[in-house]
């Protein structure tokens, strides 16, 4: 019986890696995986500026500039924009309603 659980922790293991991928990150269109990879990466930078876990993508904004995007800090009712070079990596984030 312990032989069987083990292929089972296995396959659960992979189920689980793959489905906290971004399908976006391995279109085919460059673009694209430019653009998830910023998403993760403000996401990721907004995170560690505030320290609030639960920041995430705003979807329901609309940008009209490439290369920025709108991440919700929910725990701090903060938002914050961040600008990303060509490569997706985040060069810029502020905080919205500020100033």
């Amino acid at each position: 019986m312990r032989f069987l659980t083990r292929p089972a922790l296995f396959l659960s293991l992979a189920t689980l890696a793959l489905t906290a991928c971004d399908p976006a990150e391995f279109d085919a269109d460059p673009d694209v995986r430019r653009d998830a990879r910023a998403n993760r990466k403000c996401v990721a930078v907004i995170k560690e500026q505030t320290g609030d876990a639960t920041a995430q993508l705003n979807t329901t904004l609309p940008i009209v500039e490439i290369n920025q995007f709108i991440v919700d800090a929910p725990a701090l009712q903060e938002r914050w924009m961040c600008r990303t070079d060509d490569e997706g990596n985040p060069t810029q984030m502020y905080k919205l309603g500020v100033g």
